[in-house]
């Protein structure tokens, strides 16, 4: 059974800090990492929540992505604000979380994340290119609940 402790080992999260920072660096968006043990409500619901308790929703063009983990429920969720929903492809969303799940399966948690931080980040780069005024809106470090 995966428990929050040692989830990821602190090597495994700098790592994912910086994709972060350089899925972060090409575009105004923003990207955060929140893990908890369990939720009690569905993941997408849970994300929604923990989108708002972080101020995700007050980034200028409102371009945050949360990408969600409830690791003894083995449940994920990504969502983001407005601005980046109303401009990424129809099905983006699943398709992000096909790729990180598909190294999920296989136990690799750190890598999952990794790739959805930069594909998400790549999508923000097309919709919302960095400015010379850019400011990191949001802490990069990983959240826990």
């Amino acid at each position: 059974m995966l428990n929050l402790e040692n989830f990821l080992t602190k090597e495994e999260e700098q790592q994912i800090v910086e994709a972060i920072q350089k899925a972060e660096k090409e575009t105004s968006g923003e990207i955060r990492v929140h893990i908890e043990k369990t939720t009690s409500i569905a993941a997408f619901e849970r994300a929604v929540e923990v989108f708002n308790l972080l101020d995700m929703h007050q980034t200028e063009l409102k371009n945050g992505v949360l990408i969600y983990l409830a690791v003894e429920d083995k449940a994920f969720a990504i969502c983001g604000d407005k601005g980046i929903d109303e401009v990424v492809p129809e099905g983006f969303w699943d398709s992000t979380k096909e790729v990180m799940l598909a190294h999920f399966k296989n136990g690799d948690f750190k890598q999952g994340l990794i790739d959805g931080i930069l594909r998400a980040g790549r999508e923000l780069q097309q919709h919302f290119p960095c400015t010379d005024d850019d400011k990191d809106e949001l802490s990069n470090e990983i959240s826990r609940g």
